[in-house]
């Protein structure tokens, strides 16, 4: 069959053909990026040490939304569904490690350790920068290699029962077959200007929080000198440096030989632009993983009336979404032992939703063209459920 009669067939749902995936890919986080480019390659094990372990706007934001998915509280039709994503594994917690793998890389792998009868028994989180994918002969994932310094891992996409080994979970990455897209890489600028405007400032505190002057010798003075012998000029600059230098002896007072006059520098109103531009960095960061900037503390930024309502806009425009993504994955790979089961976000117990949820009830509750069976439905409850008993189709007491 031809390449595009696959598609056609693919499309049309006729047979079990796939369109076939792109073959040949190379994963972005190995590999650096095509001719000319001045940017250095991407990096994840040192970008995540960059901002996570090194800059404080990032790790916060970072453990913002980790932790408030980690945190949401779940409803689950299955009890040992529930308690399969509600188990640590290894002392991790599994919905709050994948919430930061998918933030930070773009993907999350999660292997499905069984028992002897074949059940699942834990989920287990590996590391996304760890594990690649092995493409078949039609471009679609066969394996997942697991590579940890100089041993590598070969994990089937399913076992020799046909029951799958790995759960992929991937952000939408709009030109990539395989890997999803993840938010570090486009916060890595704004980090690194924010750092180096911190390591500014602080090389700043060192030399008396004002920048260092200049040491001006005068020719033809006192000496008949002209300029100032190698020797000479060695030594004045070790001795600047050993007691003059560090924050240490900031303030501390200078003693001059005749000939030589110290000049004070100060910083015009553009070299004090690294203070605004350190902010937008901040801004540009909490932006990229999707937290208001009011709830990281940053100075300036009356986007939100108040934090409520910045809490609310973060629950609602991402700690949501990205929980609706995750648990969604983890419901579709366990599917084949459990068969058709729900694993959603309990809305009704999230305190910075409750007066959406409020406003809700009462809207449904005022509803009276519609029966019990249809607000319990619009609200997320179960339409048979035991407060729908007494009452008829129209909600009235029987």
């Amino acid at each position: 069959m031809s390449f595009l009669s696959n598609i056609a067939s693919a499309f049309k749902g006729g047979g079990r053909t796939i369109v076939p995936l792109a073959r040949g890919f190379t994963s972005p986080w190995a590999t650096s990026f095509d001719g000319g480019s001045r940017r250095a390659p991407f990096d994840y094990g040192n970008a995540v040490k960059r901002s996570f372990v090194e800059n404080p706007i990032a790790q916060r934001a970072v453990r913002i939304v980790a932790e408030g998915v980690g945190s949401a509280p779940l409803a689950c039709s299955h009890d040992a569904v529930g308690e399969l994503v509600g188990t640590s594994s290894a002392g991790q917690s599994l919905v709050e490690t994948l919430a930061m793998h998918l933030l930070l890389h773009g993907n999350g792998f999660v292997q499905i350790m069984k028992d002897a009868s074949g059940q699942p028994a834990e989920l287990f989180a590996l590391r996304p920068e760890r594990v690649s994918v092995i493409a078949g002969v039609d471009g679609w994932p066969s394996a997942y290699a697991y590579r940890l310094a100089d041993r590598t891992l070969t994990i089937p996409l399913e076992d020799e029962a046909g029951w799958p080994n790995i759960i992929h979970l991937k952000s939408l990455h709009p030109a990539d077959d395989h890997y999803g897209a993840g938010n570090l890489a486009a916060a890595q600028q704004a980090v690194a200007i924010h750092n180096a405007a911190s390591e500014w400032n602080r090389a700043l505190l060192e030399n008396a929080a004002r920048p260092s002057g200049a040491l001006v010798f005068a020719a033809n003075g006192s000496n008949g000198a002209d300029a100032l012998t190698t020797e000479q000029f060695d030594r004045l600059k070790a001795e600047l440096s050993a007691a003059y230098g560090g924050q240490a002896n900031a303030g501390r007072p200078m003693l001059l030989e005749g000939g030589l006059d110290w000049k004070t520098m100060s910083m015009s109103p553009t070299d004090m632009d690294f203070a605004t531009l350190k902010a937008a960095a901040a801004r540009d960061i909490a932006l990229a993983f999707g937290v208001p900037p009011m709830l990281l503390g940053l100075p300036g930024d009356n986007t939100y009336a108040n934090y409520r309502e910045a809490n609310r806009a973060l629950w609602r425009l991402t700690l949501l979404p990205l929980a609706d993504k995750l648990l969604g994955g983890l419901q579709q790979g366990l599917s084949d032992w459990f068969g058709d089961i729900s694993l959603s976000v309990e809305l009704d117990r999230i305190a910075a939703l409750s007066e959406d949820r409020e406003r809700l009830w009462s809207q449904v509750s005022s509803a009276d063209f519609l029966s019990v069976a249809e607000k319990r439905a619009m609200l997320g409850l179960d339409p048979l459920g035991p407060d729908a008993i007494g009452t008829n189709e129209k909600g009235e007491s029987q």
